[in-house]
């Protein structure tokens, strides 16, 4: 009998305090308990903290990546990862990882490529800045789905699931947050079979790594090149 392999790969630059507490909030035993194996994979993306001994001690593996930037911790820990299928989230404690065995449902059902939507109602008051929340956010996928004709509603959630097979055909090469929505960009360019789920969404614990304009113009860039300029 050959057991598949869940690899959750979480980016981590200095998140000490909170690393620990993601790692374990990953429901390994009922992962296995299903009939899954399942590793943690932190990527630590040259932290000047304790960040990678916290997440050694809450049993993870962890990998370092000296660039830092969203994307080169992730196609580092992407590199790394045993899985056959692959899911990804924050060090911060926002996301839920408590519903990683609903995302991998999804993939079992047959979809190749599972995103939380955060905005759905669910999210916890103070979670996200208003202007993320009601403006940002909802902008730039609203500027995704009409430039790549993608029905994503939450292109910017960071909890996500897919399989090997999936990041194998994506072309991810994205270093910075942009990778976000290169990867959303490539699932559906790609016809990758594309579910959404609705997801709570936390305040984070830590320093946030989001810097508001700077980033999302590096999203708006990106989009409008690549769109119109076949750049990225």
């Amino acid at each position: 009998m050959i057991i598949m392999i869940i690899s959750v790969v979480i980016p981590a630059l200095n998140e000490e305090g909170v690393v620990g507490k993601t790692v374990r909030s990953v429901p390994v035993d009922e992962l296995r308990a299903r009939g899954f194996d399942v590793e943690i994979l932190v990527v630590d993306n040259a932290s000047e903290d304790n960040t990678a001994n916290e997440a050694r001690e809450a049993g993870a593996r962890v990998v370092r990546e000296d660039n830092r930037g969203y994307g080169n911790a992730y196609k580092k820990g992407f590199r790394e990862a045993r899985g056959d299928i692959l899911v990804m989230g924050d060090a911060d404690l926002t996301y839920p990882f408590e519903m990683i065995p609903e995302f991998v449902d999804e993939i079992m059902r047959g979809y190749d490529f599972v995103i939380g939507d955060r905005l759905n109602g669910m999210m916890e008051d103070g979670a996200m800045p208003a202007l993320h929340r009601y403006i940002g956010n909802p902008m730039l996928s609203r500027m995704l789905n009409v430039l790549f004709r993608n029905p994503i509603r939450d292109t910017h959630c960071g909890m996500r699931a897919f399989t090997r097979e999936a990041l194998e055909r994506m072309d991810l090469r994205a270093p910075g947050m942009e990778f976000a929505i290169e990867m959303v960009i490539e699932a559906s360019e790609k016809n990758l079979k594309i579910r959404e789920i609705p997801i709570p969404y936390r305040k984070r614990g830590g320093e946030a790594k989001l810097h508001s304009f700077k980033d999302g113009w590096r999203h708006i860039d990106y989009m409008l090149k690549r769109k119109f300029f076949g750049a990225y």
